[in-house]
Parts: structure tokens; C-alpha cells; sequence
């Protein structure tokens, strides 16, 4: 069994002194890294100089420092820090007419909330109180109360662009956030550092104490997997064979976890990555961390599902060097299953980063000046130069020699994107002869 497939599994046997299986030690390092690649991004976000707790970052437009980065918005980040006494105070101006939302994520990428005229119809702006779990601190009396799962938060806002960069910027600014005091605010927890490429290994279940005390996971089998994690940890620390044992299975782990995240974390249709969880994943710990893997800050599948490919139509992975056409019937167009907008990014593998090019084009969404074909279709093309079966307005770059991956956003989904009903096309590869 792929540990990656696995959301619970039997706790390690009931001797103190036993030796967690192969399992138990892949499940608990699956289950740990959701958390570590959190505290990886809260200590990058924290190191940028200007950012810090209770300030908005007001990103420039087409850029976003985190992986699969959404160029379809104007981006607003921020790291919300409280204590029991010390609320925070944010303010969502008044939106019409375009997508946003506010969305407020805890320590493990879990969504809190989004604020927005869908989830929030009778509150859609205005001055939002948010507060430390159980806090009874005072707030202004026409502030909304959201409650935290820990006394710390991300906020991820975006705003449609929309063919109007200028309105969507003016938009953005005019979010604010701001603490009401001077809160006590913990550093991350200590961990070593790591990549995409080389993951963390036996090194995640250090000071593990502090790092599950760090944050409140609200998974319904948190208990169960701590407990895996604590046996697993303390088999670790027991001797230096068995640290070393746990390492080398960890290295594995890590290893299958990075080249399948995109085949093997969630159910696999028409050669896309379809997550049928996104934002609150219940017990499927195996997917909240690959998704905080390959796209940190998932939103619900009620405001957005993302689809991932990796692999062409004959499930070869994509390759930067080759050429590859993604082509929509005319009754199955991208716009004719969401009710806000639709995008696809291209990125690098295993960074998910956006792959640098000359004409700065990184993704294409319902606003791109596509042209249809004379049947009404739609042909997206990838590839190292321009594909002639498809207009080169179509068309998104890619590196040579290196491997990629798309993913592909749909905005306020209807139910079919929502069930995986429909998908994106399978991407075919362009052969020289065809070219």
C-alpha cells in the first residue's frame, strides 16, 4: 500500500518497547510533513524583509513566492498573530462584480474561512475580530467575530483582475490588518531545513513535543496519528541504529512521496490529478500535506478545484523538450463548468515554481486573448517553442530538458468540475512529423 493512499492506519502494537513497523513510520512522517512544510513557508514568509505579523504584504501584480502561484489576482498575504487577550483586525472593503475572497487558514493549511459573498452573504465586508481559540478579549461592536484554531493564522486574499489590473491593485489596498495591542507571538518551531527536491528525513521527529504543542491540528484523527508519531519519535531517539533505521525508511518515503505526489495522492481521471478533498480534508492527512507540497494554501473545493497533470495521454510524464496540444470540444469549453473564471498554470518539477521565459507568460485563464478554432473548439499548447497545431496566443512555454507539470484552476466550480465529471483534455504529445 502507497503510504500516500493511507488516511488511518492500526496504532503500533501495544508493547512500549516495540518497534513501529514500515507503515506506522511512513504514515507518521506523511502525516508530520503536512506541518513542517507550513513552518517551512512561515519562516520564509517571516525572513522577507518589511513582512511581519499583523501586516499585510500587498504582493505586486504576476508575482507570489510560494509555489503554483495563481497570476490570475491581485494576492494579499499576511501572518495573523493573537494571544487570548490580543485580537486582530482585519478589513474586507466592499467588492462587486469580480471574484475574492479573504481566506483564513490555521498552522496546518486547514481552512478557517473565506471571507466572500458566497460564504458570508450576510457579512461580505466590512471589520472582521480575529480572536485566539475561547479568547473573550473586547472588540469594536460592529467587528464579526472568526475564531482561530491556534494563536496563529495565514490569510491568503485575492481579487479578480479581470481585465482591470488597475481596479483589482486599488481593491487590494484597501484590505487592512492590524493587531489591537502588542500580542505574545512564539517563534516557529525548530526544524532543520529542507526542499522539494531533498526532503527533511528522521530530523522532522525531533522536539516533536514542541512542534504538535505549536498548533491545534483539527483532523478528526490528529490524536491517532500523534500518537504513531510520539512511538515513532521515541523508537528514533532510542539508539542510534534505530535512528538511523527510521532515517533510511524515511528517505523512502520522502523519495516515493516527491515523483508520485501528483499520480497517487488523490484519484487519478483522464491523466489529471482530480483531489476530491481540498482546504478541510477530514482524516486524509495524505493529501492536505501533497497538496501543501505542490500548492500550499488550497482553497475549498466550494471556491475553487485545482486539477494536476503530470503526464501526458499516453501517461508519459511531461517533458519540457517535447510539444503538447490540450484540446476542448466545443461543447465541453473551459467557461462551461464555473461560475467565476478558469485558469492553467505551467511549472517546474519538483519545485512547483513558475518556469522563467521570454515573453513572461506563465499561465492562461478566461481572459487571455485565446483563439477558437472554426468549430468553436479550443486548443491550449505547451512546449519549448510555438506549436503550429494550435495559435501561438495559445501557447505556454516550457523549459527544454526539464520536466513540468499544469494545474489547472476552476473558480466557483459547477458540480461536474466539482465530481470530476469533467476534466480538463489529456495532453497530446505533438510529434515532429505532425509539426
Amino acid at each position: 500500500m502507497h503510504p500516500m493512499a493511507s488516511s488511518t492506519s492500526p496504532a503500533p502494537g501495544s508493547g512500549a518497547a516495540s518497534a513501529p513497523d514500515d507503515q506506522t513510520i511512513a504514515n507518521a512522517y506523511l502525516y508530520l510533513l503536512g506541518r513542517a512544510l507550513v513552518i517551512r513557508q512561515e519562516r520564509h514568509d517571516l525572513a522577507e524583509a518589511g513582512v511581519q505579523y499583523n501586516a499585510i504584504k500587498y504582493n505586486p501584480l504576476g508575482s507570489a513566492d510560494f509555489v503554483n502561484p495563481n497570476f490570475d489576482v491581485a494576492y494579499l498575504e499576511a501572518w495573523i498573530a493573537v494571544d487570548a487577550a490580543t485580537p486582530a483586525l482585519l478589513e474586507v472593503p466592499g467588492i462587486t462584480g469580480r471574484y475574492y475572497t479573504a481566506q483564513i487558514l490555521d498552522e496546518w493549511a486547514e481552512v478557517i474561512a473565506n471571507v466572500n459573498e458566497r460564504t458570508f452573504p450576510s457579512r461580505p465586508s466590512g471589520t472582521f475580530a480575529l480572536l485566539a481559540p475561547g479568547s473573550t478579549a473586547s472588540v469594536p461592536p460592529d467587528a464579526g467575530a472568526i475564531f482561530l484554531h491556534s494563536n496563529k493564522a495565514k490569510m491568503l486574499a485575492r481579487v479578480e483582475l479581470k481585465g482591470d489590473p488597475d481596479g483589482a491593485v486599488a481593491l487590494q489596498k484597501a484590505f487592512t490588518l492590524r493587531s489591537i495591542g502588542t500580542p505574545v507571538i512564539a517563534q516557529p518551531p525548530a526544524m532543520a531545513e529542507f526542499d522539494n527536491q531533498d526532503l527533511i528525513g528522521v530530523e522532522i521527529f525531533d522536539d516533536l513535543d514542541a512542534t504538535l504543542a505549536s498548533a491545534l491540528d483539527v483532523a478528526p484523527n490528529a490524536a491517532e496519528m500523534q500518537q504513531q508519531a510520539r512511538a515513532v519519535a521515541a523508537h528514533a531517539a532510542s539508539s542510534p541504529q534505530a535512528r538511523a533505521a527510521v532515517d533510511a525508511k524515511v528517505r523512502q518515503v520522502a523519495a516515493e512521496f516527491r515523483d508520485n505526489v501528483l499520480l497517487k495522492s488523490a484519484p487519478y481521471v483522464n491523466h489529471w490529478l482530480c483531489p476530491n478533498v481540498g482546504g478541510n480534508y477530514g482524516s486524509h492527512y495524505g493529501q492536505r500535506t501533497a497538496t501543501n507540497y505542490t500548492g500550499i494554501w488550497a482553497n475549498t473545493p466550494a471556491e475553487v478545484v485545482y486539477f494536476a497533470a503530470m503526464r501526458d495521454a499516453e501517461d508519459k510524464p511531461l517533458n519540457g523538450s517535447n510539444s503538447y496540444v490540450m484540446h476542448f470540444a466545443a461543447d465541453k469549453l473551459p467557461e462551461s463548468v464555473v461560475n467565476a473564471y478558469w485558469s492553467v498554470i505551467l511549472v517546474g518539477v519538483p519545485d512547483y515554481r513558475v518556469v522563467p521565459n521570454p515573453l513572461n507568460r506563465f499561465n492562461v485563464n478566461s481572459y487571455s486573448p485565446l483563439q477558437k478554432e472554426a468549430d468553436g473548439s479550443l486548443k491550449l499548447a505547451f512546449g519549448p517553442k510555438p506549436v503550429p497545431a494550435a495559435p501561438e496566443a495559445n501557447w505556454l512555454p516550457s523549459a527544454e530538458g526539464k520536466p513540468f507539470s499544469l494545474t489547472y484552476r476552476t473558480y466557483v466550480p459547477k458540480e461536474p468540475a466539482r465530481q470530476a465529471e469533467w476534466t480538463p483534455p489529456a495532453l497530446q504529445r505533438v510529434t515532429r512529423e505532425a509539426m
